[in-house]
């Protein structure tokens, strides 16, 4: 499982590599390797059980978390001696 994991965290833009970036600085690179696997085990049960297609998981984007780290980008470079001028949507 490891393995197959590995590959998943190596796809663009894919909810397992998602999960094991957000893990990997939490708990390091071999308990996320095997977590990532533990999720493909877990998909693949339901699968298997519901005998339906696998349905990647959406990307949450948060409004919030988006704005502050803008915000904080934004002092930072201004910290820097950058003026940026930030037109959020």
């Amino acid at each position: 499982m490891v393995e197959c994991a590995w590959g998943a965290t190596r796809k663009k833009d894919c909810f397992l590599k998602r999960k094991y970036e957000s893990l990997i600085t939490r708990r390091g690179k071999k308990k996320s390797l095997v977590a990532v696997g533990h999720k493909i085990i877990e998909s693949a049960f339901l699968i298997i059980q519901n005998k339906e297609a696998y349905k990647e998981p959406l990307l949450n984007t948060n409004p919030k978390g988006k704005n502050r780290k803008i915000k904080n980008y934004v002092a930072r470079l201004k910290e820097l001696g950058i003026e940026v001028e930030v037109k959020v949507a």
